[in-house]
């Protein structure tokens, strides 16, 4: 007989401890995907990148502006 057919839990047991194990790995993605979004926001955010995303959208409305005139009120 191998060691590991040893093992017998209750099913309540095996329900409380999967479903803690689920919370907890829950939580870790959650904390590690706000340390992940918080460091790319701070890179981002020191690399200038959204005045060059505000310029590109701008240059975009004025384009859209430019061949329907009529759009504008």
């Amino acid at each position: 007989m191998q060691p590991h057919e040893n093992v017998k839990q209750s099913r309540k047991n095996l329900i409380i401890n999967n479903f803690i194990g689920g919370l907890f790995w829950a939580l870790g993605a959650t904390v590690g995907l706000a340390i992940i979004v918080t460091i790319l926001g701070l890179i981002l955010q020191n690399i200038n990148l959204v005045p060059f995303v505000g310029n590109f959208i701008a240059d975009i409305i004025n384009f859209i502006i430019d061949k329907r005139p009529d759009l504008v009120r």
